[in-house]
């Protein structure tokens, strides 16, 4: 049986940084606020003339020149993203015109912050499967175009980016096991409406809402159940994680989760501080850099997770 083996990653974070001083300028908070509460100091934000699409080529062309193959070997491209550029076409397909591969499916998959789990899941089923040999995964974010710049309760947590990953067939354990989950009862604690007439609930912008209190403690109950979940369905001891890679929500949810499973903080791999959430974008974002900075060493085991709206949350262990 074939694996699903990670051989690449890519990134790409705009120019712009908006830091905590300058967001207390527009709105009623504060750099301590903002640390106190979510281990937040800066975010960056996509420029006027970027799109979600943009982005998302940079950052897979960094994959696929990491990976070292030729365009035309990719057969999958899987896209993630809660702020496309279009209804439809999908981002997976306008990426796919981008970066010149004239014939292969391309489809998004939507699960908010937990979208690059759900997609290595998909991922990983097409490869083990046989129906692709080397999938692209682009999650890409402009979260600030969603974005009520008068509501203290989101705009200050979240950031713009992309990420991406090359994962192709091999006969080497890599993608060993992923978990994915959801709960819709919990819909209405985090979402955005759509906007576009004759929409149920219409509301006039596509504005995040959230409950932030009600969505904190779900999110800390769940990620740190289905952590252990993972493991124990896969007879893998805690001790035998090199580092726990979480989708960058909140600092307090990072160490509660860290805690549980009796890691320290020197194991997370942390990216909050300086990019905010970048909802799906955030865990190839901190995979990328915890990769290229030597930290994520060949042959080490890691625990990837997340949690988003839907409420939709999943988990992925992957040996590097």
């Amino acid at each position: 049986m074939k694996y699903a083996r990670l051989i690449g990653t890519g990134s790409y974070l705009p120019e712009h940084i908006l830091t905590n001083e300058e967001l207390s300028k527009r709105i009623e908070t504060s750099d301590d606020w903002i640390w106190q509460r979510a281990g937040i100091r800066s975010r960056h934000t996509i420029a006027d003339g970027q799109s979600t699409t943009n982005m998302a080529e940079i950052a897979a062309r960094q994959a696929i020149d990491a990976a070292g193959i030729p365009l035309e070997s990719i057969d999958l491209i899987i896209g993630t993203t809660s702020s496309p550029d279009y209804i439809f076409p999908s981002m997976a397909c306008i990426l796919q015109r981008q970066l010149g591969i004239k014939s292969c499916p391309a489809f998004d998959l939507q699960a908010a912050c937990s979208g690059f789990i759900y997609a290595l899941s998909v991922a990983n089923q097409f490869i083990r499967s046989g129906a692709a040999k080397t999938v692209l995964i682009a999650c890409s974010e402009a979260s600030s175009r969603i974005m009520n710049w008068e509501d203290r309760t989101t705009c200050v947590l979240f950031g713009d980016g992309a990420g991406a990953v090359v994962l192709t067939a091999s006969d080497e354990p890599g993608l060993l096991a992923t978990l994915i989950n959801a709960a819709g009862e919990y819909g209405d604690l985090l979402y955005v409406p759509n906007p576009l007439p004759g929409q149920q609930n219409q509301e006039t912008h596509a504005h995040m809402k959230m409950r932030g209190k009600e969505v904190f403690k779900v999110a800390v109950n769940t990620l740190g159940a289905i952590a252990e979940q993972i493991l124990t369905e896969n007879n893998i001891e805690q001790s035998e994680l090199d580092w726990l890679i979480p989708h960058q929500a909140n600092v307090r949810i990072i160490e509660a989760t860290a805690k549980k499973l009796g890691l320290s903080m020197e194991q997370v791999v942390l990216t909050i501080a300086k990019q905010g959430n970048t909802s799906s974008a955030s865990i190839p974002l901190a995979l990328n850099e915890a990769i290229r900075d030597g930290r994520v060493k060949p042959g080490q085991l890691l625990l990837l997770e997340a949690f988003g709206g839907g409420f939709a949350w999943g988990a992925a262990l992957l040996r590097y």
